[in-house]
């Protein structure tokens, strides 16, 4: 896909800054809009008529669900609709392969198994507008009246392949009147270097060590060696995906928006219900708003909470991927998240932070194996190797890695905590000239770096395109 390349980004962003203040205010949706078009229809001509028609879908039963207010029987009815209609056209496109391939296995059927490529960042958008739809329903916002406006919405390019689910609620009144100022779109600059560095220099740098180790066969790692390959994977996936958040809160910022946080220091947590409030957060948001709590939350009995609960993070699970691993990655967490909740949560809460912290780590990397190998079997054969059931506990291999990328290792353990923002925030507090000074070398120093890479390599993909 060409817009999975940085190359293409670099390119296509700086000419849309420059058309987006070069016209007037009141064409300014229109231009991120048409943009956003031309973006996605660059790497994917033909689904940009599934984007477009689940937006007339929610924008046209937002006007109908406001039309009919006094009617509640036909405003629910519109909005089961709308639910209905999105939830299909992301049903068939993700998950009718596995559908049909699991009632094969079954039932012992030989149905032809659809071959359907999953159009990009349909999981995000499709979260999108169905959020905007439940909550016109709600009425915790009006109808959006203008069609460019809420194309603007749904398309905006900067976070629709990869989030964040930015809820229409969040944005309304800047899609209809926002004020873009120099400090903002210098923030948007700086939050959006920091984004490519991220990615760039820490995920595709760890990440070569993730290639190496599951390019192998389970039974020839060491223990060691599966331990720094899983660890590799962790920051891989972290620095990508915030990188991405990062870049796209950046770009938006510059454009006058301001999208909500992604990420927050997860690698930090202890527990594993806080790992889970740091990571994907708008994710996690939308699950609660829109199905946790309307199921009952945990205003209900505890057999019931226990019950929404599974559902969520099943949910979650599936939402990733149209695999057997995703569904058990889901279901393993909703388990931890359900024994923290009401075995011993308030035992974890009174222990000594660090045992709260391996605790978080511990189950998290467990949890990435299922996460990144597809094939179960190859995951439960890379497991046994984590503890001990592979080539032993050290091996040569182990040894050159640590030697070979014990750097770049030590450099994301570092960046994944908030210790360089805290010096950061504490030399504004005392001397800002010198906060000031520093913050613009590393902008340039960023910058000149980011570009390096991305000349250097001009593939680019980032992981969470292919959700």
């Amino acid at each position: 896909m060409v817009f999975s390349s940085l190359s293409f980004l670099t390119l296509f962003l700086p000419l849309t800054i420059l058309l987006y203040f070069a016209v007037p205010r009141r064409f300014r949706n229109l231009l991120l809009f048409l943009a956003s078009l031309i973006f996605y229809a660059w790497g994917e001509p033909v689904y940009i008529v599934l984007m477009l028609f689940s937006s007339v879908v929610d924008y046209s039963h937002g006007l109908l669900m406001e039309k009919f207010d006094g009617r509640p029987g036909v405003r629910r009815a519109l909005l089961v609709s709308s639910v209905a209609i999105n939830l299909s056209l992301l049903g068939f496109f993700k998950y009718a392969g596995l559908v049909v391939s699991t009632l094969n296995a079954a039932l012992s059927l030989s149905i032809p198994v659809p071959s359907v490529a999953l159009p990009v960042g349909i999981s995000f958008y499709t979260f999108q507008t169905m959020s905007y739809s439940i909550d016109v329903y709600r009425r915790n916002c009006p109808a959006q009246r203008d069609p460019i406006a809420f194309g603007c919405y749904v398309t905006m390019f900067p976070q629709l392949i990869a989030g964040p689910i930015v809820r229409y609620v969040d944005v309304m009144r800047e899609i209809n009147g926002r004020r873009e100022t120099f400090e903002g779109f210098y923030l948007g600059i700086r939050r959006f270097l920091v984004g490519l560095a991220k990615k760039l220099i820490l995920a595709n740098g760890v990440g070569m060590l993730w290639d190496s180790v599951s390019a192998q066969p389970a039974a020839s790692l060491s223990a060691l060696s599966a331990w720094l390959g899983v660890l590799a994977y962790a920051f891989q996936i972290y620095f990508d995906f915030s990188g991405y958040s990062d870049m796209a809160i950046g770009m938006g910022r510059m454009f006058g928006f301001q999208f909500p946080e992604n990420f927050r220091y997860p690698y930090v947590s202890r527990s594993v219900s806080d790992f889970w409030r740091r990571w994907h957060i708008t994710l996690s948001t939308w699950f609660r708003e829109y199905l946790y709590i309307p199921l009952g939350g945990n205003r209900v009995r505890v057999p019931r909470n226990i019950f929404n609960l599974a559902v969520v993070w099943m949910a979650t699970g599936l939402w990733h991927g149209a695999s057997w691993n995703f569904l058990l990655w889901g279901a393993y967490f909703g388990a931890v998240l359900i024994a923290e909740k009401f075995l011993y949560g308030k035992a974890l809460s009174r222990a000594p932070g660090f045992v709260g912290w391996a605790y978080t780590a511990l189950v998290v990397l467990v949890g990435w194996v299922f996460f990144a190998l597809d094939d179960l079997g190859r995951g439960a054969a890379y497991l046994g190797a984590m503890f001990g059931g592979g080539a032993g506990a050290v091996d040569a291999y182990a040894l050159r890695a640590l030697l070979n990328y014990g750097a770049v290792l030590l450099l994301c353990a570092a960046a994944s905590t908030p210790l360089a923002s805290g010096a950061l925030e504490r030399l504004r507090a005392r001397r800002p000239r010198a906060h000031s000074a520093l913050t613009y070398a590393l902008v340039i120093a960023g910058f000149a770096l980011c570009l390096i890479y991305v000349v250097d390599a001009g593939y680019n993909p980032f992981l969470y395109f292919r959700f």
